[in-house]
This record gives C-alpha cells, sequence and structure tokens, in this order.
C-alpha cells in the first residue's frame, strides 16, 4: 500500500475536483460490494494463485455505493458527499477511473467509463427516497 500513497497524493493535485475520502469510501463500498452484499461475478485473476476476483459493473457499484452511503450516513448522506466534491455517478465513474489509471482498481474489457452515468439520480435515492425504520 505504501506504493499506492504517493500516487493518491499525485491524483489529488493532477484532479482536486474530489476529496481523499471519496476515494476511500469507494474502495471502502467495494469491499462492502464484494463482502456484505455478495455482488460481482468472479473472474480469474491471471495470476499462478488460481485465485478468483469478483467483478462488478459500473451500474452494481452505483448501487453499493448506494446503500453503503445510506448505511453509514443515513439522511446525511447527500451532504457527506456533496462536501466530497460527488455530485452524481458520474462522479463515482471519474473517480473509479482514477483510480484505476493509478493502479488502485482494475478495469475489465468490458467496462467503461460512460456505464456510471446517470445510474441514479441522487435527490431521488438520498432524499425523497429515505426511510427511517423504527425496531418493533
Amino acid at each position: 500500500m505504501t506504493d499506492s500513497v504517493p500516487n493518491i497524493i499525485d491524483l489529488l493535485q493532477e484532479d482536486p475536483r474530489y476529496k481523499l475520502d471519496a476515494y476511500s469510501f469507494i474502495r471502502e463500498a467495494l469491499g462492502y460490494a464484494h463482502h456484505q452484499l455478495e455482488m460481482g461475478e468472479p473472474e480469474e485473476i491471471g495470476d499462478e494463485s488460481g485465485e478468483q476476483e469478483r467483478h462488478l459493473t459500473g451500474q452494481q457499484l452505483c448501487e453499493a455505493i448506494r446503500q453503503y452511503a445510506l448505511e453509514q450516513f443515513g439522511l446525511l448522506t447527500l451532504n457527506v458527499l456533496e462536501s466530497w466534491g460527488v455530485n452524481t455517478t458520474g462522479d463515482f465513474g471519474e473517480i473509479v477511473y482514477n483510480m484505476i489509471r493509478i493502479g488502485l482498481m482494475k478495469q475489465s474489457d468490458h467496462d467503461r467509463r460512460e456505464d456510471f452515468n446517470d445510474v441514479y439520480e441522487f435527490q431521488e435515492v438520498f432524499k425523497n427516497e429515505f426511510e427511517i425504520n423504527l425496531p418493533d
């Protein structure tokens, strides 16, 4: 991970649109998608270990981010994301592809940056559809 620290610092200087927290959050949401939601199709890593990774589409990752954000921040989700410079699902794509560029995430042959565009409207999913569930 120490090799990635200079890369992320350079990235933040090259593209100051998003805060470091936004990048960390996307990585956490990816882990959440794999481990909690069990999302993604198994893919061979391509090394001699024989291990598999679970690959998510842009739309699947956006859905995992939505669920994880609501779990983490609740009604404040929209405010938190906006404070990081994230206002649309397209911003998730920009962050993911920035991380792909510096080697912090991987891309399959089928992935496209545009897969993240207009997956959902933030106002709708983080504010209008927000529900508070009280225990019985």
